[in-house]
């Protein structure tokens, strides 16, 4: 299991539809930071078979440091959380599964 970076996916995505990596690359970068400015207005992002979105506000609270024991409170935040859509469920926990080496054909 590795990492796969926005380049490699610009490049995978380019080579598929033969178009030019700087073009795939600006219209990727253009997607994400879209979704970055719908997610900071407070929108939901709902990619049907793929998954959901959605910044969710999360409350300050009390924590411990687990070197010192010391109690540090932890200020509220917001974080993103992502639901998985049916699709993408299927096929990862296709791969996930003992013995499968390759995703099921869509």
């Amino acid at each position: 299991m590795g990492t796969t970076t926005k380049k490699e996916l610009t490049n995978v995505i380019a080579e598929r539809l033969k178009l030019r990596q700087m073009l795939v690359r600006d219209v990727v970068q253009t997607f994400l930071d879209a979704c970055i400015e719908e997610l900071a207005k407070g929108n939901r992002l709902e990619f049907r078979d793929f998954g959901v979105f959605e910044a969710i506000s999360r409350a300050a609270r009390k924590a411990r440091n687990p070197k010192t024991g010391e109690v540090v409170e932890v200020p509220p935040k917001t974080v993103v959380d992502f639901k998985m859509g049916k699709s993408m469920k299927a096929v990862i926990n296709a791969e996930a599964a003992p013995g499968n080496a390759e995703a099921p054909a869509q």
